[in-house]
């Protein structure tokens, strides 16, 4: 199992270069069935690990926003 630490050390490049070596792992079908779980396991939770990555990522990308008057403000994501 991944742990706490690892998550918060590992960047979103990081984690997404070994989730592309999973799959490409995966694919070339030269590991046994335990392996394979096991690397789906990690796949999956690489996954989600960068789906939220992104979406705090679109966060703050859509909290800092130009105003009009060409001002940077800031404004919460669910104001538009």
């Amino acid at each position: 199992m991944m742990s706490a630490k690892r998550t918060s050390t590992r960047t979103f490049e990081d984690a997404l270069r070994r989730l592309e070596a999973i799959v490409e792992s995966l694919e070339q079908g030269n590991v046994s069935l335990d392996e394979a779980v096991g690397l789906y396991e990690e796949g999956i939770q690489l996954s989600k690990e960068c789906a939220e990555r992104l979406r705090a990522s679109e966060l703050k990308i859509k909290k800092l926003t130009k105003s009009i008057s060409g001002q940077l403000e800031i404004r919460e994501a669910d104001e538009e």
